[in-house]
This record gives C-alpha cells, structure tokens and sequence, in this order.
C-alpha cells in the first residue's frame, strides 16, 4: 500500500476502531495490522495527538498477564471527529473514482 495514501486515513482508522469499543494501543495496531500494515511507534503518536486535541480519553485496566493496560475511549468530540473525516474521506474516493473512469 502507498505510504502517502496510509498516512493520510490512519487517523481515520484508529477512531474508526475506537467508536467499536474502547481499546489498548496493541489492540489497536493488532486490528489495523489485520488490514494494512503500520508501525506501533506511528500509532502511539497519532494516540498522543488524538488525547492531546481532547477526541479521545485513557484509563487504566488491571492486566493479569503484567502492568496494567491503558485503554483509549473516544469522546464525544471524537465522535464527531470520527463523522466528519469520514465524510471527507468518502467525498475524496468519490471524487478519485470518478477521475479514474
């Protein structure tokens, strides 16, 4: 897959993860990784900037496999944030496929 093309919806991706259910960080790159393939280091900073502009919440949740997980939620905002690229993003293929045929 195109690098620039990855780059430009893996934001995308992670929220469309996170309005399933809330998730860790491995969790997340597990799902993704199932689709397209992405480094865990790029997902922790699109995590760090999605807390950072408040779309998604942490909390903590004992592991009884070793130190306790941190789950991502996604906020209200988030939500809404999730929408919006969404349809931007549909819009864009849309506009893409029709350029190709």
């Amino acid at each position: 897959m195109n690098a620039q093309f990855k780059k430009g919806v893996l934001e995308l991706c992670v929220l469309s993860k996170l309005v399933e259910a809330d998730r860790y960080g491995y969790e997340l790159t597990e799902a993704i990784s199932q689709q397209m393939i992405i480094s865990t280091g790029t997902l922790y900073l699109i995590l760090k900037r999605l807390k950072d502009e408040a779309y998604v919440e942490t909390y903590l949740v004992e592991s009884g496999e070793g130190p306790a997980r941190k789950y991502y939620h996604l906020t209200e905002q988030g939500r809404i944030h999730q929408e919006t690229l969404k349809k931007e993003w549909l819009d864009f293929v849309n506009v893409v496929q029709g350029i190709l045929e």
